[in-house]
């Protein structure tokens, strides 16, 4: 095998890994209180989790570097952009009682854990089995929202005990329903929520009202679909 194709099939797993580098500046950005650039980070990352399989795919990274897991490194990384770093924002961001901050803190990385060794997390037809989660997501409403206290440590709950819920949760870019429909959804998200980052996360009622319409959409779809 030429080497030159060994070294660009790698290449792709170099760009997955790059998730932990920002996984790590979005946890400083976090100890130093600046929200908006660790959701940035958190963005970002989230954009790369999105396009590497493609890359992975084109260039038959499995086939060709068989020593290499790409699905072991993505789980690794995904654990930290999605459960880790947000867990920490969600304990450490007065979103909370100060009590039970912490715990919450240790409840998200726990069932997050617990979850990502499940391997049956995905439906046969690409979605995901109870709440995926999504902390990074949950944290940007929390910090959008500014729900009181108690009713945030109740969601926090609430999603890690839907973790383990047999219901159906959309993944926008594999589940064929309403696929177009769905992109579209994530697409203008993606447009508020950098509007929401931009504007210090506090992004008014126009832009508030639009992400979560979208996430009421984004959930419908799933619950909705048969089991």
């Amino acid at each position: 095998m030429p080497p030159f194709v060994q070294i660009r099939a790698f290449s792709v797993h170099i760009f997955t890994a790059f998730g932990a580098a920002l996984a790590l500046a979005a946890l400083i950005f976090a100890v130093r209180h600046n929200w908006p650039a660790m959701f940035v980070c958190l963005g970002i990352a989230l954009i790369v989790d999105g396009i590497d399989g493609t890359f992975a795919r084109h260039l038959r990274v499995a086939e060709l570097l068989p020593r290499w897991s790409g699905d072991v490194l993505d789980l690794v990384v995904d654990y930290a952009t999605y459960v880790f770093v947000p867990a920490y924002a969600i304990a450490a961001g007065g979103l909370m009682p100060e009590p039970v901050a912490i715990p919450a803190g240790i409840i998200i990385v726990v069932t997050g854990a617990l979850y990502f060794a499940d391997t049956a997390m995905k439906t046969d037809d690409n979605y995901f089995r109870g709440f995926p989660t999504l902390w990074n997501a949950v944290a940007f409403y929390l910090f959008i929202l500014k729900l009181p206290p108690v009713l945030a440590a109740a969601l926090v709950v609430l999603l890690a005990v839907a973790t383990f819920l047999p219901f159906k949760f959309l993944h926008p870019m594999r589940v064929r329903r309403l696929r177009g429909l769905n992109v579209a959804a994530v697409v203008i998200w993606s447009a508020l929520a950098l509007i929401a980052v931009l504007g210090d996360l506090n992004p008014g009622p126009w832009v508030t009202g639009g992400l979560v319409l979208i996430a009421i959409y984004l959930v419908g779809v799933g619950l909705t679909e048969k089991r």
